[in-house]
This record gives C-alpha cells, sequence and structure tokens, in this order.
C-alpha cells in the first residue's frame, strides 16, 4: 500500500501567514518578530504582559519505551491538539526543536508526521530560527574563555585536570566524545583531555529550557560550575566573566517559537533537551505562555515514560510550577507485539498472544504515571496493518489496569481520526480527579532520590556505584546542592539499562558510572550503563538520503 511521505504530505499544506495564526491566540503583529511568513518569535514583553492571566489546562503526552515498531508521540501530541480545536476547545500545541544529529542519523525529524504535522517540517527539521546554534555559540563561548583565562595566567587558580565543561556541537559524531586540546605548543595553551557532547544534551539547553526570562537565564548561566581549584573549589561561569555575553548571543534564542499545524492551529516549538541524556521538555516560557493563551495546552516528554514523563514531573514541573491535569501514554500494537518477542520484519503478521505478551511494558507505563497522581488514558496511533483482535486485545488489557485505551487515527485523517480522544482527555481534565506530586521531596537525600526512581520507575533491585561516585554526591549536598532533583540518563528502549531487555523486567540493577553537576540548569545528571552524551552514527545514517531534487526541494526527511 502507497502512502504519501510526511515531507510530501507538508509541502502541500496550506498555511496562514503567521500573524493570523497568532491573531488566533490574541497576539497582536507588533509582538511577533516574524521569520519569514510562516514562524516568528514571540516578544518577551508580550509575555511579561500575560502574567495576571488565569492557566489553561496542561495535558502530557507520553509514550511506552520507543523500538523500531515507531510509536508516534510526537504525531499524537499534534493530533490531539488539533482535535481538541475540532471539538471546540481553545488548544496550543507545545513541543521541542529537533536536533540535526538524529535528524541525519536514524531518529529522523520532530515535526509529527501523516496528516498530524507541525510545517514548516524542513525548516523545523533543520536551521529553524537558529535557536540550536545560538545554544550551541554560547556554551562554546564559555569553553573558549575557559582555556583562554588558563592561558592569561590563570588567576583563578583553575586546575586543568579538573575543567568539568566540556564542548557541544548540534550533530552526532563519536570521534569527538574524548579528545586532546590545546597541543601544538606554547601559543596554543596547556594540554589536556576533554570531550564534546551533543548540544541537546549541553547545560545551556537545559537552561534555556527550564528558565523563566532573560534576568533568570543570566543568573542560571551564570551559576554554571565550569571548574575545580587544586584545593576543589567551584569556579563559576561568572567568575569567567562569561555569563553576560552568553545571555546576548541567548537574546533571541529565549523567545518561543509559534508556527502551525496542518490544519492551522498554533503550536510552540521551542528548545529540545534529549530525554535520554538531559530532562526532555519543551521550554517553561513556551508552555507558561501557551497556558496563558489557550483553555488547554498539548505537550510531549521526550521518549517513554519512564524517562520522560518522569521528568517531566519531577524536573519541569517542580521547577517551573506546573500542575497536569491529564495524561495519554502513546502505544501501537506493533510496538507490543516488538515487546512480546516478535521481529520487525514479521510485525504485519496478525499475532495475538505476541500483543498480550508485549503488554506489560505498557501496564508499568500506566501504573508509573498514576503514581504521580496524574489521570491517564492510552492512545492506540492505529497502523493499517492493526487488526481488530490486536486492537481488541489492547483495550482489554488497558481496561484491566483501570484505564481506557482509544483508538486514534490522526496520521491518515488528522483531527477527524482522534476526537473520541479529545473527548476523553477534557472528561479527565475537567473531571477534577488530579492530584499531582513529585516522586520524591526535595530534602531526600541525592543518592536515595536515584533509588526511589530506579525501584519505583525501573522495578530495578538495587543501584550499583562506587564509593567515589557516593562520595561526590555527599560533597555536593555539603556544598548546598541537596535540594536538587535527579536527571537520569539511561538507555530509552528499556526499563533497566540494557537496551535489549524489552517488556516490563524486574530484578536487574542499575550501574552508576558518572554524575554530573548541573548547578545553572537546578539538577544532577546521573550518567548509567553504556549511555553516550555524545551519540554515533547508524552505519546507514539518514543523510546518505537527504538531498536537493531537480527542482530544489529537500528529499529524505522524515
Amino acid at each position: 500500500m502507497a502512502f504519501k511521505t510526511d515531507i510530501e504530505i507538508a509541502r502541500e499544506a496550506k498555511k496562514k501567514n503567521i500573524m493570523e495564526i497568532g491573531a488566533k491566540l490574541g497576539i497582536p503583529s507588533e509582538s511577533l518578530l516574524p521569520y519569514g511568513h510562516d514562524k516568528a518569535k514571540v516578544s518577551q514583553e508580550f509575555i511579561k504582559g500575560l502574567a495576571g492571566k488565569p492557566d489553561g489546562k496542561l495535558i502530557l503526552v507520553t509514550a511506552i519505551n520507543p523500538t523500531p515498531a515507531g510509536e508516534g508521540k510526537t504525531t499524537t501530541t499534534v493530533g490531539l491538539g488539533d482535535g481538541l480545536n475540532r471539538i471546540g476547545k481553545k488548544a496550543v500545541i507545545c513541543i521541542r526543536e529537533a536536533s540535526l544529529g538524529p535528524n541525519f542519523g536514524m531518529k529522523g525529524g520532530a515535526a509529527g508526521g501523516g496528516m498530524a504535522q507541525v510545517v514548516p517540517m524542513e525548516e523545523m527539521n533543520l536551521h529553524f530560527t537558529g535557536d540550536f546554534h545560538a545554544i550551541t555559540s554560547a556554551h562554546n563561548l564559555l569553553s573558549a574563555m575557559i582555556d583562554n583565562h588558563i592561558y592569561w595566567g590563570n588567576e583563578l587558580q583553575i586546575d586543568a585536570r579538573r575543567v568539568v565543561w566540556r564542548r557541544v556541537m548540534d550533530m552526532n559524531d563519536r570521534a569527538l566524545r574524548d579528545i586532546v586540546v590545546n597541543l601544538g605548543g606554547v601559543s596554543n595553551g596547556f594540554p589536556r583531555q576533554t570531550g564534546f557532547d551533543i548540544t541537546v544534551a549541553s547545560e545551556v539547553m537545559a537552561i534555556l529550557c527550564l528558565s523563566n526570562d532573560l534576568e533568570d537565564l543570566q543568573k542560571r548561566l551564570g551559576d554554571i560550575v565550569v571548574a575545580y581549584t587544586r584545593e576543589k573549589r567551584p569556579i563559576y561561569a561568572r567568575d569567567i566573566k562569561a555569563d553576560g555575553a552568553m545571555t546576548v548571543l541567548l537574546k533571541d534564542a529565549m523567545q518561543p517559537n509559534l508556527v502551525q499545524t496542518l490544519e492551522n492551529n498554533p503550536a510552540f516549538v521551542h528548545g529540545g533537551p534529549f530525554a535520554n541524556i538531559a530532562h526532555g521538555c519543551n521550554s517553561v516560557i513556551a508552555t507558561k505562555t501557551a497556558l496563558k493563551l489557550g483553555e488547554y495546552v498539548v505537550t510531549e516528554a521526550g521518549f517513554g515514560a519512564d524517562l520522560g514523563a518522569e521528568k517531566f514531573f519531577d524536573i519541569k514541573c517542580r521547577k517551573a510550577g506546573l500542575k497536569p491535569s491529564a495524561a495519554v501514554i502513546v502505544a501501537t500494537v506493533r510496538a507490543m507485539k516488538m515487546n512480546g518477542g516478535v521481529a520487525k520484519a514479521d510485525l504485519g503478521t496478525e499475532n495475538i498472544e505476541a500483543v498480550k505478551k508485549g503488554c506489560p511494558n505498557l501496564g508499568r507505563h500506566i501504573a508509573n504515571v498514576k503514581s504521580f497522581g496524574v489521570p491517564v488514558v492510552v492512545a492506540i496511533n492505529h497502523f493499517y496493518s492493526d487488526t481488530d483482535a490486536e486492537i481488541a486485545a489492547v483495550k482489554e488489557y488497558v481496561a484491566a489496569q483501570g484505564a481506557e485505551a482509544i483508538l486514534c487515527q490522526h496520521w491518515a485523517k488528522g483531527s477527524e481520526g482522534i476526537e473520541a480522544l479529545a473527548k476523553k482527555v477534557v472528561a479527565l481534565a475537567e473531571g477534577g480527579s488530579a492530584n499531582f506530586a513529585p516522586l520524591y521531596p526535595d530534602e531526600m537525600g541525592l543518592f536515595q532520590k536515584i533509588e526511589t526512581i530506579a525501584k519505583r520507575i525501573y522495578h530495578a533491585d538495587e543501584v550499583l556505584a562506587d564509593k567515589s561516585i557516593r562520595d561526590q554526591l555527599k560533597a555536593w549536598e555539603a556544598a548546598g546542592y541537596g535540594h536538587l532533583p535527579i536527571c537520569m540518563a539511561k538507555t530509552q528502549y528499556s526499563f533497566s539499562t540494557d537496551p535489549n531487555l524489552r517488556g516490563a523486567p524486574t530484578g536487574h540493577s542499575v550501574p552508576v558510572r558518572e554524575v554530573r553537576l548541573s548547578a545553572g540548569a537546578g539538577f544532577i545528571v546521573v550518567i548509567c550503563g553504556e549511555i553516550m552524551t555524545m551519540p554515533g552514527l547508524p552505519k546507514v545514517p539518514s543523510a546518505e538520503v537527504i538531498r536537493l531534487n531537480d527542482q530544489g526541494f529537500v528529499e529524505g526527511l522524515f
């Protein structure tokens, strides 16, 4: 069966001028800073003027653990926003920007798919409004100023062995994970070992996404710990006098980007921290602005609920004072079959037993999200190969977990195919049953917080950490950072740290390889298993098929 590609559908979109989209939300044209005709930034002054307005209802879209079969979380987020508008609700979508690394690697873009997309798809998945470039530049400006300070006499007495600030770039490049800089003699500085992370793992990205305004942004940038002295005294970005210039580079990037769906509904696309190595949510400023402008705000958190939703609740909502009214967990029949042991090549064949065998992965996510006091509904993202019996098996399983699963056909039909889910979300959100609370209190010890996530969310038996890691956590507690939440960096493919362990595993351990203090962002990054903060490209990267065709249009993006 032949279908149009996402990029073909996006190219046929009947887009409205971005000023019309802004007018739908009551944003005057003078408060929109246009980037062409179909995208614009919303001014800081307009956002400040919204402070006294009441908030709409916040809906989180999360998912099961991702599989090669595909789940369609962003597609469902976009579809639900369109569906809520279709049934008469004033809804706004909030999603993340796409990173070039996975775009040219294996994961693809981040604009949705089929008839549930945000446009302009090509620009969104490539350079967009330049936010990621600004973040990369601000991050690397700080890197340059650290090495420059050491070169010109090292007044702060930085121990070059204890520079913890790495460089970043927005590309998957495993060759840069571990490098030596300043080679070539006296004029080039003092050689030291360092490395690159991908831009979406940068603390600057996390800071931009958690800041409320430019003043908050500059304070957080100044709070970044970049190095230590021989006496292990922390050196901050403000000590290097980099925070002001970094803020200047980020002043435009701090303003949320407004675009539209295929059905001309408003969408904020802003920020993009990875969920497996960062906190995986769009910016606080975009979400809070949308809540002031709409009755409903539909947002997503990256990857499965064990990563994205947990961090959304424990980091973003905790820090920004947000209270979600309902959550949607996206699943597919195909993914259930993969979790049940079916190979990707065989997913088109009906296999009800495999569906049932794979459903415990979904069941654990349902229980986990409910544990935060948020009512849950499951969206079955429909594929043409799904059979009625397989869909019934998922619905029956979800009902036994005390929730409802609704078949959604937004990929093929747009808002028409997701009306039932939209109505259920409204019923949950307006039913007043949400009693949101984070997983752990601020005052809990850092290692205890890690154990709480590992045991309650991942269902692990234990956390394995060397004495050096435990001592580091205790030192941070003594330095006043014990109140910070935890940002777990682990594989997205499993509840465990083994990407091949699908389903709902128990009896496993969570090995902690490294911990990093993100004092500016306001969390502790805990790197588990073999997760990399600089991904590599697959054997056959998507970049091999991305090109300009004879008409000058981009092909190969998805």
